[in-house]
C-alpha cells in the first residue's frame, strides 16, 4: 500500500508516462498542469483525484503512445479561487504547459476561466460543478458533472418515485449549493410538487452546526428534505444532525445528490444513513466490467479499505479525455483543435457511457438512483433506478447564466 502525503504528492510534482516510439527515440511531449487541493480543506479530495489520475496510467500504459506526458502539479489550498489562480498563472507563464486540468472547487474553475481565455489554453474540468463553468471560456471542457444532472432528475424522481408532494431545500451557500437549489426546484415544481423553504446552511470553507437548519425544516413537516453540501466531512455532519433530531421517524425522508454518500466517507455513516435516497453518475457498487476492473486495481494499489470515489473517477476519465486529445492531434497541442476534438467525444467509464456534448462541451452520461441499505454489515449503495445520455438541463432550459 502506498502512503499519501501532501509533501510527497508535491515532491513528485513532474513525471511522465508512457512509451517512446522506439528505443532511443525522443517523442513529442505534452505538458499537463494540473491544479488541486493537495493542502487544506479539500486535501482528500485531491487525494481522489491524483490516485484517478494515477490508476488511468496504470490501467491504460499505452493510452498516450507513442507520446510522452510530463504533469505538472500546484496545490490550490482553499476553495477561495484565489491560490487556483496563482497556480494556473504559475503553470501559463512558468511552466509552458499545454493543457490544464483539475479544479475541485467552483470558485477555482470560475477565478481561472478568463486565464484560459487569455492564455488559449484548453481546460478539462475534472469536478467544479457549477453549470455555467463552460460558458465562461471557449477553452473549458468538462469530464465531472453540473449541479443539474443529479439536481434536476431527483427533483423529478422525487415526486414521481418518491412520491413527495412538499419539499424543503437545504445548501451550502456558494455557486454549487445555488445550482443544486435551482436544478431540483425546477425539477420538483415542473413535475407537481412544491417547494416550501430554501435555507442556506453556511459556506463550503468549514462545516458549520446544521442543527438550526434543520430543525428549521423540521418545523415546516415537509414530505422530503433535499440536502446538497461538499462531499466529505459537511455529509457527516447532515447526516448526525437528522439523526440527532429525529427526522425519520417525524416522518421526513432526507434526499440528495450523490455527493452526499461519498463512497470514502459512506461506511462512516452509520445507521443513520440507511433508507437515504440519492441520484449521482457514479457509485463504487455499479456493476459494469470498467468499474469492477477499477476497483480491484485502486484496492490492490491503495490497500484493501480504500475505495474510488466520483471524484476518483472523474480524474480517471479527465486523463482519458487528454489521452484522445493528445493522440489525435499527435501530440502538437492546438488550443482549438483540442477543444474541437473533445466535442462528441465517447468513451466507455466506470460509470457507463459518457460523452463530451459538441454544443455546450460538458457530459452527458447516466443518472444512477439509489438507496443506501445494511449488507452484510456495511452500508451499501443499491441502484433503484438509471437515466441514460443525460445533459446539463441548465443548458438545455436555458436557465440563468445557462443562456448562450
Amino acid at each position: 500500500m502506498k502512503k499519501w502525503t501532501p509533501a510527497s504528492a508535491l515532491a513528485a510534482a513532474a513525471f511522465t508516462a508512457c512509451s517512446l516510439l522506439a528505443a532511443g527515440a525522443t517523442a513529442q511531449t505534452v505538458k499537463v498542469g494540473v491544479v488541486l487541493p493537495y493542502t487544506g480543506v479539500g486535501a482528500e479530495f485531491g487525494q481522489q483525484a491524483d490516485r484517478g489520475m494515477q490508476m488511468f496510467m496504470k490501467l491504460n500504459p499505452k493510452a498516450f503512445d507513442p507520446y510522452k506526458i510530463e504533469i505538472i502539479k500546484r496545490d490550490s489550498k482553499s476553495p477561495s479561487g484565489a491560490d487556483a489562480k496563482i497556480a494556473v498563472q504559475e503553470l501559463v507563464a512558468q511552466e509552458k504547459v499545454d493543457i490544464l486540468t483539475g479544479f475541485t472547487y467552483s470558485p477555482d474553475a470560475i477565478a481561472s476561466a478568463a486565464l484560459f481565455t487569455e492564455a488559449k489554453k484548453p481546460a478539462v474540468i475534472m469536478n467544479a460543478g457549477t453549470a455555467w463553468i463552460t460558458n465562461l471560456s471557449p477553452m473549458i471542457s468538462r469530464v465531472s458533472f453540473s449541479m443539474w444532472h443529479a439536481g434536476y432528475a431527483l427533483g423529478e424522481a422525487a415526486v414521481k418515485i418518491v412520491k413527495a408532494k412538499t419539499a424543503v431545500i437545504g445548501y451550502t451557500d456558494f455557486p454549487p449549493g445555488k445550482d443544486s437549489l435551482d436544478a431540483f426546484k425546477r425539477g420538483f415544481e415542473a413535475n407537481g410538487g412544491k417547494v416550501i423553504d430554501e435555507i442556506p446552511m453556511g459556506g463550503a470553507g468549514q462545516v458549520p452546526d446544521f442543527t438550526p437548519f434543520f430543525q428549521r425544516a423540521k418545523d415546516k413537516k415537509p414530505d422530503v428534505f433535499f440536502v446538497f453540501v461538499p462531499a466529505g466531512d459537511h455529509a457527516l455532519g447532515v447526516l448526525k444532525t437528522y439523526g440527532a433530531l429525529g427526522m425519520r421517524a417525524a416522518g421526513i425522508k432526507l434526499i440528495g445528490p450523490g455527493d452526499i454518500t461519498q463512497d470514502i466517507k459512506l461506511q462512516a455513516m452509520g445507521d443513520n444513513a440507511v433508507g437515504l435516497i440519492t441520484i449521482h453518475h457514479y457509485n463504487a457498487d455499479l456493476d459494469n466490467p470498467a468499474n469492477k476492473r477499477l476497483v480491484a486495481a485502486w484496492k490492490k494499489e491503495y490497500g484493501p479499505n480504500s475505495t474510488p470515489d466520483f471524484m476518483g473517477v472523474q480524474a480517471y476519465d479527465g486523463m482519458a479525455a487528454i489521452a484522445h486529445v493528445v493522440t489525435t492531434l499527435k501530440g502538437k497541442i492546438d488550443p482549438d483543435a483540442a477543444i474541437n476534438a473533445l466535442r462528441g467525444w465517447k468513451y466507455d467509464s466506470p460509470r457507463g457511457p459518457i460523452s463530451i456534448d459538441p454544443r455546450t462541451r460538458d457530459i452527458v452520461m447516466n443518472e444512477y438512483l439509489s438507496e443506501l441499505v445494511k449488507k452484510d454489515g456495511r452500508l451499501v449503495q443499491k441502484n433503484i433506478g438509471v437515466i441514460t445520455a443525460v445533459k446539463d438541463m441548465c443548458k438545455e432550459l436555458a436557465e440563468g447564466r445557462c443562456k448562450q
